[in-house]
């Protein structure tokens, strides 16, 4: 259950490594921020953010990141080129985490890399998305590649077959078309695309698939499923939708996800400990198959039960 014959690849993005064996590194925890609805948004988003709620956002994931040993990375979303070059200006100047740029439209996600290219941030960036509902798929990878990007993301989702097989095909698609243009990237990282709470199981079970025939880095947004789950808060109030939202992200941490795209950085005093909690529950169960420990040492079983680590050695 937690080795695969396959060899993993480890991604490095802005110093942070993810990927490789169950139970290796942490996963990461990318957050989303200047989205729409984000609270950083004082009135109308065209009015501008509150720059102090957002620099305390990035700090708070910055610190907990220290304390859990989960790593955190920034989810930057926007809907123009200059909405990307005010934003990834504000977090590259109050935090040194890594970050993604993300667009539901092709155009500013482009504005968005060449930026990052120009301020010479590629390094530290990965490019949201590569998908295969794209209708000019090609083009678009030709693009980033032409501009330098070095990390990508592939969302992988077949609408005709919702099983773990369908993100293997789905994967496979977007793999060919990337062949086709003439594309290569330093780091490949496979999203198997969240649909409900539930549906994460499938996720977890196709990023096994995926580690086994390729060995990418995989992840998916657990966030999506609980946030749609309006019922939880309308029963239990908000403190019983964000223990099933802390669930939901701690059970996929443990199901071969090497990085989940968490929901709004808002949350991240919730998620992170829930995540370095299944971390540590994750690598004293590889332990326990094949008495591997964590290559990582700010590994969360590390960070935070330093006593429990040393009678594990002893028992060797």
């Amino acid at each position: 259950m937690f080795a695969f014959e396959t060899k993993q690849k480890v991604c490095e993005i802005g110093g942070v490594k993810f990927g490789g064996q169950p139970g290796e590194y942490p996963t990461v925890a990318c957050a989303s921020i200047f989205q729409k609805g984000d609270k950083v948004f004082e009135g109308r988003r065209k009015e501008g953010f509150d720059e102090k709620r957002a620099e305390k956002l990035l700090q708070t994931q910055d610190r907990l990141w220290q304390e859990t040993g989960v790593p955190g990375m920034a989810d930057i979303v926007a809907n123009t080129g200059d909405e990307f070059k005010t934003y990834i200006d504000f977090v590259t100047s109050v935090s040194d985490m890594p970050f993604c740029v993300d667009a539901w439209v092709m155009k500013p996600k482009l504005e968005g890399a060449a930026y990052c290219a120009e301020k010479g941030l590629l390094d530290r960036m990965f490019y949201n998305s590569l998908t295969i509902w794209e209708q000019d798929l090609e083009t678009e990878i030709r693009e980033i590649a032409g501009i330098g990007v070095k990390h990508v993301l592939l969302v992988s989702y077949d609408q005709e077959d919702q099983m773990p097989s369908g993100r293997v095909t789905g994967t496979q698609k977007i793999l060919d078309v990337i062949e086709k243009a003439g594309a290569e990237f330093e780091s490949i990282i496979v999203d198997t695309s969240v649909m409900n709470g539930p549906a994460t199981a499938l996720c977890g079970m196709a990023n096994r698939l995926i580690k086994e025939k390729w060995g990418f880095p995989t992840g998916s947004a657990p966030s999506n499923g609980s946030y749609m789950w309006k019922e939880a808060r309308e029963k239990w109030g908000f403190k019983g939708w964000a223990a099933a939202d802390a669930a939901l992200e701690s059970l996929a941490a443990f199901l071969y996800h090497d990085i989940i795209f968490s929901g709004p950085m808002a949350g991240a005093e919730r998620v992170m400990p829930a995540v370095a909690m299944a971390n540590a529950f994750q690598a004293t169960a590889v332990f326990s198959q094949t008495g591997r420990l964590p290559k990582d040492e700010n590994h969360p079983l590390y960070k935070l039960f330093p006593d429990f680590v040393e009678q594990l050695k002893t028992s060797l």
